[in-house]
């Protein structure tokens, strides 16, 4: 899956696709052809997918972003539970109709992205179960009603979501789903609405003190008998496919005894980072489970394993500000995190910094940022994808 020729000569981002009841139904995969003049395999990119997303698990939805690319995909024959991505003006080209017509009787959800220019093929329309409209494409994005009789024909998505309030109006305008990442809302201090869905903190922050200062298990045992539910979800994160663990671990003190308290450390701030109980912030937490395991991945070349483990932490913090509506300086004051890891998130500097910048830049999709980012890290394009692949399928296996 990993040593595939075309994971050097493309780049990857990803996003949520993100339903009513503000679970992720879909991931999108977005790929971007580095060069105008190369072929990459779609054969190969499929491959690589499906190490990612069988075809037996969950969905995922491809975006390319090169023409030539897009069509020999067309040509191929990807498992179902792949969604494919076509741009208006090739579904409007009936050059185009038999491939799209293929791919439907494949059992292919496809989707249609932008306003077409023209009418669509009528053997082509049925295909499409989404259309996929961009918030700032939306002419009724600002409360302006359609004229009289224009409908849609299709059900749509949002895509360009930045924040919680775009995901509840974009719902509130008939989406079925929003494409994006709603974690962008300006930190509001005091907002009693913004904490009125905040994990309690107090037995969370008290463990990851006890865990940092290496202290008997009796007593991390007690603080863990508060709150049996949030010893159940540590116990199934350490237990899943995504830890490697040959054995089952039975216990919080068999934890400790096969972890040790330095690999424990990450999992307690996992818990943190994916305890809000306030269903907006669901996206949030998918993203900062997936930057936690992606920081990780990006410094796997890294010979240090505390190193890497802080990396984990930093991702997996990195929206904290979000969730708690506290901005990392207070928030930081009560939680304890290593120094590099503080740096990135309070004071946007120290050696973490590039690797938070190119998390971003994945997230956003763009390949501009992507390429800067690289070229920051020092890092190969085939590494950083492989990187987002591989925690990508960590990911999968923590849910």
């Amino acid at each position: 899956m990993l040593d595939v020729a075309i994971l050097g000569q493309v780049a990857f981002g990803y996003s949520p696709f993100i339903d009513r009841n503000r679970a992720v139904s879909a991931t999108r995969l977005t790929v971007f052809p580095l060069k105008t003049d190369s072929s990459p395999d779609a054969a190969q990119l499929l491959h690589a997918v499906g190490g990612v997303w069988p075809a037996d698990g969950a969905r995922v939805s491809l975006n390319v972003a090169g023409e030539s690319l897009l069509q020999d995909l067309m040509q191929a024959q990807p498992a179902p539970n792949v969604m494919v991505e076509i741009p208006a003006f090739m579904a409007c080209d009936p050059a185009n109709t038999a491939s799209i017509v293929s791919l439907h009787a494949n059992g292919n959800s496809l989707l249609l992205k932008g306003r077409p220019l023209s009418e669509l093929p009528r053997e082509v329309l049925p295909c499409f179960k989404y259309s996929i409209i961009d918030l700032a494409d939306d002419r009724r994005a600002d409360g302006s009603k359609p004229p009289p009789g224009v409908t849609r024909n299709i059900p749509h998505v949002q895509a360009g979501v930045r924040s919680i309030t775009e995901m509840e109006h974009a719902f509130a305008r008939g989406a079925e789903a929003v494409l994006g990442w709603p974690i962008d809302d300006a930190i509001q201090a005091g907002n009693a609405k913004a904490r009125a869905g905040q994990p309690d903190m107090q037995t969370m922050v008290q463990l990851i003190r006890q865990v940092d200062a290496e202290e008997p298990i009796e007593k991390l045992e007690n603080t863990l008998k508060r709150d049996p539910q949030l010893a159940f979800k540590l116990m199934r994160y350490i237990n899943s496919p995504a830890f490697g663990l040959r054995v089952e671990i039975s216990s919080f003190r068999h934890a400790i005894m096969m972890l040790g308290y330095k690999r424990l450390k990450r999992w307690v701030a996992l818990l943190l980072a994916t305890a809000s109980k306030d269903v907006n912030l669901k996206p949030v937490m998918f993203a900062a489970v997936r930057r936690g395991l992606l920081m990780e991945e990006l410094g796997r070349e890294s010979s240090d394993e505390e190193m890497r483990s802080e990396m984990f932490i930093c991702g997996v913090f990195s929206l904290l500000d979000r969730m708690f509506q506290q901005p990392f300086k207070e928030l930081l004051a009560n939680i304890p995190v290593p120094e590099r890891v503080f740096q990135a998130l309070a004071e946007e500097t120290g050696p973490f910094q590039p690797y938070v910048n190119m998390v971003r830049a994945i997230e956003n999709e763009s390949l501009f940022d992507f390429r800067e980012c690289a070229d920051a890290l020092m890092t190969s394009v085939s590494e950083i994808n492989r990187a987002q692949l591989r925690a990508l399928m960590a990911a999968s296996q923590l849910e």
